[in-house]
């Protein structure tokens, strides 16, 4: 029988556990380790090696986790890592490191399959050669790889109130080599617990948004042009997708590495999805009521800012119930509240984004 995890109760249990965490130092990864730190957790991130050893969204953790430096297309710094955390029994590892922007992917497909699949084998293949003790493993999927509905598949779907509604068994059809690399890293994640019986699981978040987030993405991308001026600039406005607050995300990764099934699939979400279009009026909108934002700010369409022929997604919207009758999980921010967080960031740093924006 399941039992929901309260707060205290998913908090006992990373107090004292070793945990990996791979892309340590990126968005939803740095969140992570916040929330690990926070548990009590033993956390260990590694983080790509660069010649400035730079720690960008972790650098405030510093005394608080050991950092290891490798990379993920490097086997050797995989095993040196997990080699340091042999004498483990419990360990937990969230595979987050990956290239997880879809625009970039077709502009740099080869290192997004190499990042995505390669470096998701090389990981998986050396907790086999370590004999790593694990408890589980837990590889960040995406709400990408369910892409379109295929013509051939429409009565293999399920619907809410005439809406898509996503859950772990609906089929999957990756629509960019971001959403096909990371189809490939799921089911490599199954196929070393079928043949192995390594104790991985996958969990599917579904457009995670907050604070930290690379200003290319849409969320970013709209906040960070109405600070800096009165236009907008976008793709398409019509897709829909399913925007979950980064701290909501966390909790999912947590829950489901504790309490989830070895060998299965995990979806979450906010359970609601908003169109690009009225996503950024609401943006607007709150940016303006606090005071952030000029009042008069206009959103424009541009064609050179739509995804490449007919890869973009229409519409996604999460059913999570799986994993809210084993855990408990829901979201706790509401869109508001989650954006006002959001904004708040953006405009208090300016120094972390601005050369990272792809719009001047």
């Amino acid at each position: 029988m399941s039992t929901p995890l309260t707060p205290q109760a998913l908090k006992d249990g990373y107090s004292g556990r070793a945990c990996l965490v791979t892309g340590a130092d990126g968005f939803v990864g740095s969140h992570l380790c916040d929330a690990l730190v926070d548990a009590g957790a033993e956390v260990h991130a590694f983080i790509r090696a660069t010649s400035s050893g730079e720690l960008r969204n972790i650098c405030h953790l510093a005394d608080q986790l050991t950092v290891h430096r490798g990379n993920l297309n490097d086997p050797t710094s995989i095993r040196t890592t997990l080699r340091s955390l042999k004498d483990r029994d419990d360990l937990i590892i969230f595979h987050l490191g990956a290239q997880a922007h879809v625009g970039e992917s077709w502009e740099r497909p080869y290192d997004t399959v190499n990042a995505n699949v390669l470096g998701t084998l090389n990981l998986l293949q050396g907790c086999m050669d370590e004999e790593v003790k694990l408890f589980k493993l837990d590889t960040a999927g995406t709400s990408e790889e369910y892409g379109n509905v295929h013509h051939d598949f429409t009565d293999r779907h399920d619907y809410k109130e005439g809406a898509l509604l996503l859950h772990e068994r609906s089929p999957l059809n990756p629509k960019s080599i971001y959403a096909t690399a990371k189809v490939a890293a799921d089911f490599l994640t199954m196929n070393y617990f079928d043949a192995y019986g390594l104790p991985t699981v996958t969990t599917r978040m579904f457009n995670n948004y907050g604070p930290r987030q690379n200003p290319r993405y849409v969320t970013g991308t709209i906040i960070t042009q109405a600070l800096d001026k009165n236009e907008v600039r976008l793709g398409a406005l019509e897709p829909k997708r399913d925007f979950c607050h980064v701290r909501d995300g966390v909790r999912g990764h947590m829950h489901v590495a504790l309490a989830g099934h070895p060998g299965e699939v995990y979806v979450y979400g906010q359970g609601e999805n908003v169109s690009i279009g009225d996503w950024a009026d609401r943006i607007l909108r709150i940016g303006r009521d606090n005071g952030t934002f000029q009042a008069g700010a206009k959103i424009v369409t541009e064609k050179n800012r739509f995804r490449p022929g007919k890869s973009d997604v229409e519409e996604l919207l999460v059913g999570y119930e799986k994993l809210n009758k084993l855990t408990g999980w829901e979201p706790e921010l509401d869109w508001d509240a989650g954006l006002a967080d959001t904004i708040g960031w953006y405009a208090e740093n300016r120094e972390a984004w601005i050369g990272r924006i792809d719009w001047r």
